[in-house]
């Protein structure tokens, strides 16, 4: 078994690849990095989630959308057929259609959510900018099911050994540092702010003072890479790993699994960890 954080974009290239974090599970309160992985398409990327024959992920994606603009819109209910009409559309074709069901609505309510943008902090599944994550819903979704995926509360695949889970790196993040930015893309704000930041969230992962009980194990080299990264997106992959075998502790928990809420929508899915 596999175990893994992935730092995803819709639009990744040699200079802003998706991030693997592998990791294992050392006991019950460990976690160790085991390696970073780098892929500058979707499509090498998509190959190596089918290529590898069993794994738990923590995905830094949304896997659907809010239910009440599922509703609104009139697309269906059901979260396979809705994901298959979703991925018929272009990206022009749901900037499109969000951006008309946004101006209809009143300032400050302008985007739907799902129940679990409110737990977890995450950005509505609906955005297509800052970031554009219906877009990567958009990208990533279909290629979790071409590796026949298991998604619990969402989706049963056709078998157990491949689980892919909904992470979101922002919810830890914030739990160990608040709000201070430890990233950013543009090369001019790249400031020593931010690597302490950075430092300082890598010294509490260690430290394991998070309410999911793990600590996570770096060699100097992997602690070097992970603060040099300026992005940030090494970092999330794996804080997406440290959710992933959060989950993965969890696996039989009543419900879906994986520590999802046993009331979770079967629509709209859950946020590992929230």
């Amino acid at each position: 078994m596999v175990l893994f954080g992935c730092d995803f974009s819709s639009a990744p290239t040699a200079r802003k690849p998706i991030v693997i974090a592998v990791g294992e599970l050392a006991g019950a309160d460990r976690v160790r990095l085991t390696s970073l992985q780098r892929f500058a398409t979707l499509q090498a990327w998509g190959e190596w989630l089918c290529a590898t024959p069993s794994w738990t992920g923590g995905f830094d994606f949304p896997f659907s959308l809010p239910r009440e603009l599922v509703e609104h819109l009139r697309w269906p209910l059901q979260w396979k057929p809705l994901m298959a009409h979703y991925a018929s559309l272009s990206r022009a074709e749901i900037r499109e259609t969000f951006a008309a069901f946004c101006a209809a609505r009143p300032v400050g309510g302008k985007f739907a959510h799902r129940a679990t943008d409110g737990p977890a902090g995450s950005s509505p599944s609906m955005k297509w900018v800052n970031p554009p994550v219906a877009y990567m819903l958009h990208a990533g979704v279909p290629r979790l099911l071409a590796a026949d995926a298991r998604i619990p509360g969402l989706h049963a695949g056709s078998g157990a050994d491949r689980i892919a889970l909904e992470a979101y790196p922002g919810l830890l993040a914030r739990e160990l540092i608040g709000r201070r930015s430890y990233k950013s893309d543009d090369l001019q704000k790249q400031t020593s702010e931010r690597h302490a930041a950075r430092a300082d969230l890598l010294a509490a992962l260690e430290a394991g003072t998070t309410r999911l009980g793990l600590r996570l194990s770096i060699t100097k080299p992997q602690r070097a890479e992970l603060l040099a990264d300026a992005r940030g997106d090494d970092i999330d992959a794996v804080l997406c790993l440290l959710q992933a075998a959060w989950g993965l502790q969890r696996a039989d928990s009543p419900g879906p699994g994986h520590g999802l809420p046993e009331s979770v929508d079967p629509l709209e899915g859950w946020i590992v960890s929230a």
